[in-house]
């Protein structure tokens, strides 16, 4: 109950308490209850006063008696609330859509049951759906920038954490840890001393502190493609497909086609109202915060130790829009160190190949480009719209800007500029993976040693699966069927095409998750039309991406597997997989076997899903592998937050992107690299190990698997480690 509330009610006892006195005794003891509660009643009215609210609320705790309401208490009202909203909003059109017909005066929500039958299965299950009427949604969507949004970036510095519970928002609830109701993890960081948990909080304060503001100008020109019907620099269109047009025909195979696309068009339109309701979210925040001087992004973790702002719509983790809007409201002179980050900071945003050319490549590129880096900053929707091909067209906007006010005044050196520039990792779980491994020659794949140019993994795995490619596309299809779809793919493997697949393979993806990921790529560039050719494609190029990856990165596959089999020993005792980050954080997997529970309320019988106390053996042991190295990336993105903060620096984190101002880039590179050979000099491995042996002592673990002699210093003078 809200703290008001609370102090309300506590002032309305207080009035009002009265009792039948059937006795001297009674009457006594209800005089001395009533003078008792005058005096509290005038003490936290003064202490109101005062605004001394910590004070108030130590009183009202200890006179508040009521108990919070359980899971089935809060369905049953929740649900006859619903009812009663049901039973008295109705909408009208308005008047001028009326014309001479009687009112339609119609129900604005309508709840009915739906059966929902999922692709490949026979029977479908019943849900319970609250439908509003057109008119309110579509009033919904217009007034959706004036919608209240409760965990908003913060004008004030953040508190700083003490606890579970204590720190970040001044009055909103708090917690340092995403939890999602896990009461494991929430009770083992709780039961985790202050001290031991003292470089967690301070890395979140650090992250917390950076100070931002709005890029209005790229806000103007956001505004400005959006209220034009959007479909511009990867904003969504804000028409819906129309829909395809029944065939006046009674050919079934031409009618099962057009409701084919009848159903394709309705779920592009869905997502296009998803996606649509998604911007409408982010620039109702940036309208609203563009004229204050600054800002704060509260963070937070989730299980495994990432950090992540608490404002979930416009923060620096968002999308390309999200980071073309914001920008560090602190500005610090270019020099000459920031002059030249800052043109290849524009080199990386255009991408299409250009950031995997060297820091000299980078730089030749941008001063190629001025003649179109001026005209995007001063015509950037009446011009030539170069920066509208880049892979990310509102940062690159943003720095198009940027430079152009630099390089035109007499100093450019000398420019404050507030725009972050971005030093990403390398396919970072691979790094860390080749860090745990000491694996020489997947530390050479993912730029950990020396190199003139950075080497790129994605085109390198790309070239050996071409390579497979080539060797099947010549063989009988009678005798290996894949050699047809060999030939077809012949001409489409690239980096991109297997880029998602090699990103997430140290995160676990599957055969059936890479050949998704496959089938994406191949369906958007529209060689291939008939699903099940694209369907059979994809499967052979994910079978064939996953054997190239093993080929390559062995020792990785080597440590995933090993941690896979730990974990399946813990799980098989109906325990889940624990372990502590380099931080001193507690992790504790949260993955167990869903239960039922029935409520039946007003409006219908609600199913909730309760914890059971079995664990899912195989989802701890193929989430462990992929959990443990976001444990790691988190500790290292961590550390350097700290480490920057000392070194008078402004940083921001994005899990494997580290952000700072332009003339601090070759500091921070410096300290983050510095950071990561300090987290691998610990026995990582080795600890993990023998806390899996403290534990379950009667339980055999695998032997760690063999390692290389990467020497991890080699790490210090790699430029293209983060780059």
């Amino acid at each position: 109950m809200p703290l008001s509330r609370r102090i309300h009610k506590f002032l309305e006892k207080t009035k009002k308490n009265k009792v039948d006195k059937k006795n001297d005794d009674e009457r006594d003891k209800f005089n001395a209850e009533i003078k008792e509660q005058e005096k509290l009643r005038k003490k936290v009215t003064d202490l109101i006063k005062k605004q001394k609210l910590p004070a108030v609320r130590q009183i009202v705790k200890g006179q508040d008696d009521t108990k919070p309401w359980g899971q089935d208490a809060k369905a049953k009202v929740g649900s006859h609330l619903i009812e009663l909203l049901m039973q008295t909003a109705y909408i009208q059109p308005p008047a001028d859509q009326l014309a001479d017909c009687p009112p339609d005066v119609r129900p604005a929500f309508v709840h009915s049951l739906r059966t929902v039958v999922k692709e490949n299965k026979k029977t479908g299950r019943r849900y319970g759906v609250i439908e509003c009427d057109p008119l309110v949604r579509k009033g919904l969507e217009r007034t959706a920038r004036h919608m209240v949004i409760p965990y908003m970036p913060m004008l004030v510095p953040p508190v700083k954490w003490t606890g579970y519970d204590r720190g970040a928002y001044l009055f909103l609830p708090s917690y340092i840890m995403r939890t999602h109701g896990v009461k494991q993890q929430r009770e083992a960081v709780k039961r985790t001393s202050r001290k031991q948990l003292e470089p967690v909080f301070e890395a979140l304060d650090t992250l917390g502190c950076t100070k931002w503001r709005v890029n209005k100008r790229v806000l103007n020109v956001v505004d400005r493609i959006w209220t034009s019907g959007g479909h511009l620099a990867d904003l969504v269109d804000r028409k819906d497909v129309p829909l395809p047009e029944k065939p006046d025909s009674e050919d079934e195979a031409l009618l099962r086609k057009w409701k084919w696309k009848v159903r394709s068009v309705k779920k592009e339109n869905r997502e296009r109202h998803s996606l649509r309701c998604d911007v409408e979210l982010k620039l109702a925040v940036a309208r609203k915060i563009k004229d204050e001087e600054g800002f704060y992004y509260p963070h937070n973790l989730d299980f495994r130790g990432r950090a992540y702002p608490m404002h979930p719509y416009l923060n620096h983790l968002g999308s390309d829009l999200c980071r073309g809007i914001l920008e560090f409201a602190e500005g610090r002179p270019l020099g000459k160190s920031g002059l030249r980050w800052l043109k290849i900071h524009l080199a990386n945003l255009y991408a299409g190949g250009v950031d995997k050319l060297s820091h000299e490549g980078r730089l030749a590129f941008t001063e190629n480009h001025l003649d179109d880096i001026f005209d995007s900053a001063d015509r950037p929707l009446e011009g030539k719209r170069w920066w509208l091909k880049a892979e990310d067209p509102f940062q690159c906007l943003a720095v198009c800007i940027n430079l152009t006010e630099a390089l035109r005044t007499s100093s450019p050196e000398t420019f404050v500029s507030h725009t972050p520039v971005h030093q990403d990792g390398s396919c970072n779980g691979l790094q860390h993976y080749a860090a745990l491994g000491r694996d020489k020659l997947g530390a050479a794949s993912v730029n950990l040693v020396v190199g003139e140019k950075p080497a790129d993994v994605y085109s390198g795995i790309a070239a050996r699966v071409l390579d497979i490619i080539r060797r099947d596309a010549q063989k009988d299809p009678a005798v290996f069927p894949d050699a047809l779809h060999a030939k077809v793919l012949v001409n489409q493997v690239d980096r991109k095409l297997v880029k998602q697949t090699v990103m997430t393979s140290v995160y676990g993806v599957t055969y059936i998750g890479a050949r998704d990921q496959i089938k994406r790529r191949l369906k958007e560039r529209g060689v291939l039309t008939d699903d099940k050719e694209i369907f059979g494609a994809s499967c052979y190029a994910a079978k064939t991406t996953l054997t190239a990856l093993g080929e390559m990165f062995q020792a990785a596959r080597a440590i995933m597997n090993w941690l896979g089999e730990c974990a399946k020993i813990i799980a098989s005792e109906n325990q889940p997989v624990r372990w502590t980050t380099p931080l001193g954080l507690p992790v504790v997997q949260p993955y167990r076997v869903l239960g039922r529970h029935l409520i039946k309320t007003s409006l219908q019988v609600l199913t909730l899903q309760r914890e059971t106390e079995k664990v899912m053996v195989k989802r701890q042991r193929t989430a462990f592998p992929p959990n443990f190295v976001h444990s790691l990336d988190g500790s290292h993105m961590m550390m350097t937050a700290v480490a920057c903060k000392k070194a008078g620096l402004t940083f921001a984190g994005v899990h494997d992107s580290y952000w700072t101002h332009a003339s601090d880039v070759d500091k921070m590179n410096r300290i983050l690299r510095e950071k990561f050979v300090k987290l691998y000099e610990i026995p990582i491995l080795e600890n993990l190990l023998e806390s899996f042996q403290q534990s379950f002592p009667t339980l055999c673990f695998p032997p760690l698997p063999e390692r290389g002699d990467f020497d991890l210093r080699d790490v210090l003078e790699s430029p293209y480690f983060f780059n």
